[in-house]
């Protein structure tokens, strides 16, 4: 009848070079995997300093508006930090700006131990006889590490 052709058999698994593309997809996956380890990572980190920063200014106008007779005294561009004013007119009013002159010590030191290259500023705002009450502007910088430029966080106190 006729003659029959012979095929070749019939060859299963992988070529070394279909080997050699699945290697190269996979690493180029792992490392667009790596890529977001890292970028997930410092997002956090950004996100504890920026929660901290928040914090300390919230510590502060806390105390602030829990010592509203210091005035003056929560201002870090008036009174250096760590040094305890001179007395006042009276002694509830010098035991206020002594409270206020250790409480921003106290809140400029851990700032300085916590965040990097952390530093505080605290200006205050006097109000007016018509009503208008005093307030405080409270601003908290750092440096994140790899980063060019500086962050700050400023809050807004009415005491």
């Amino acid at each position: 009848m006729g003659r029959r052709l012979q095929s070749r058999p019939h060859v299963t698994g992988f070529s070394i070079v279909e080997a050699l593309v699945a290697l190269v997809v996979m690493s180029v996956g792992m490392l667009g995997i790596a890529g977001l380890y890292v970028s997930s990572l410092k997002a956090g980190r950004t996100a504890i300093l920026r929660t901290q920063a928040v914090n300390f200014a919230a510590d502060i106008a806390d105390r602030i508006r829990a010592n509203r007779t210091a005035k003056n005294a929560y201002d870090t561009a008036v009174t250096a930090p760590c040094t305890v004013p001179g007395g006042g007119a009276t002694l509830a009013e010098t035991t206020a700006r002594n409270l206020a002159a250790t409480d921003t010590c106290q809140w400029i030191a851990t700032i300085q131990a916590v965040l990097p290259a952390g530093n505080a500023l605290i200006q205050f705002v006097p109000g007016n006889p018509a009503g208008m009450p005093n307030n405080y502007v409270v601003t908290v910088s750092w440096q994140e590490p790899g980063e060019q430029q500086g962050f700050s966080y400023q809050l807004r106190v009415q005491a």
